[in-house]
């Protein structure tokens, strides 16, 4: 489980720096789609690696003695916040048919 978590993490913290770069010299496209993309996965793998994490701790994960409880209550957040993951998707998609 904390291999899988690990790995989600780093995959979204590559997208991440894909999308930094191509806000700097991609086309505005390019632009749009990746930022989409990057905002709906690493919210994602937000929720899920914390939902992982919970579950390792048990009970614990829930006390507001850690600070697991604050990152789960902003990962879902996070997936709500400047536009639903849902709208990213299509986002993403429309780019995606745009090109085909």
């Amino acid at each position: 489980m904390l291999a899988d978590m690990g790995t989600l993490v780093e995959a979204a913290r590559q997208l991440v720096y894909t999308a930094c770069e191509l806000v700097e010299k991609g086309s505005r496209e390019e632009r749009s789609r990746f930022s989409a993309m990057c905002k709906y996965f690493a919210t994602d793998v937000a929720m899920s690696v914390t939902t992982d994490a919970v579950q390792i701790m048990g009970g614990y994960g829930y006390m507001k003695d850690y600070p697991l409880e604050r990152m789960m209550r902003e990962a879902k957040l996070g997936q709500i916040v400047e536009g639903t993951n849902q709208v990213q998707r299509i986002v993403v998609a429309r780019s995606l048919l745009g090109k085909v």
